[in-house]
């Protein structure tokens, strides 16, 4: 399968279900078998899901890719040995440096609900097309890069977390700054952008957030 087909779904789905770490191996750059050169494509959709794992506190390491040749058998068995002793050294999924199990899950839910979204940002605003891996990972860390990530997906995901915990229970901005571990002026521009759009309102009885 190439790894054009590896859809940002099957990723974060994977962590979703308590999966350890996630591999993608595919044909090296310039070598893909198919005219759309989907490894390419499947830069960007790694590198999206990477920041979006930093986001809800899954540490990037756990996505890895690599490009190995079909001819590489012994680089790909050393390649899946190093991984393998990468994910040891991290241990279980939301115990490792920097990460929290507490509200993994339901962050990792807001992002699957607004995968088609960030499908489309993807390819209509962030793809772009380089000859070397090396290009990709500069524009990837551009401040342009960082800014457009920032307003075209993490504002919108915040919101939707948000909206999440929202239907679970009414909530103050402070117990929902707890929850995300954000600031507390993060929290409240959040919930007054929401509030704003007439996606949350403030309920004088319960003193809490509440869906609208």
């Amino acid at each position: 399968m190439c790894t054009g087909r590896v859809d940002m779904s099957f990723i974060l789905r994977a962590f979703s279900n308590g999966m350890d770490g996630v591999f993608i191996g595919g044909c090296l750059l310039g070598e893909c078998h198919y005219i759309t050169e989907g490894n390419h494509a499947a830069l960007s959709i790694m590198n999206i899901c990477r920041r979006l794992m930093e986001l809800t506190g899954v540490n990037p390491e756990r996505l890895r890719h690599e490009w190995i040749s079909a001819s590489e058998g012994i680089r790909f068995a050393e390649v899946m040995n190093d991984f393998s002793k990468k994910l040891r050294e991290l241990g279980p999924l939301g115990k490792g440096k920097g990460e929290r199990a507490n509200g993994l899950k339901s962050k990792l839910d807001a992002i699957k609900n607004i995968i088609p979204y960030i499908k489309l940002v993807e390819r209509e605003r962030l793809r772009v097309r380089f000859e070397t891996e090396e290009e990709y990972n500069e524009f990837f860390n551009s401040d342009e890069y960082n800014r457009l990530f920032q307003e075209l997906i993490v504002d919108k995901l915040e919101m939707g977390q948000i909206m999440a915990l929202l239907r679970e229970s009414p909530r103050s901005s402070g117990e929902i700054s707890e929850i995300m571990g954000i600031d507390p002026s993060e929290a409240s521009k959040y919930l007054g952008n929401s509030a704003r759009q007439g996606l949350v309102r403030f309920d004088e009885n319960q003193k809490r957030f509440v869906p609208a």
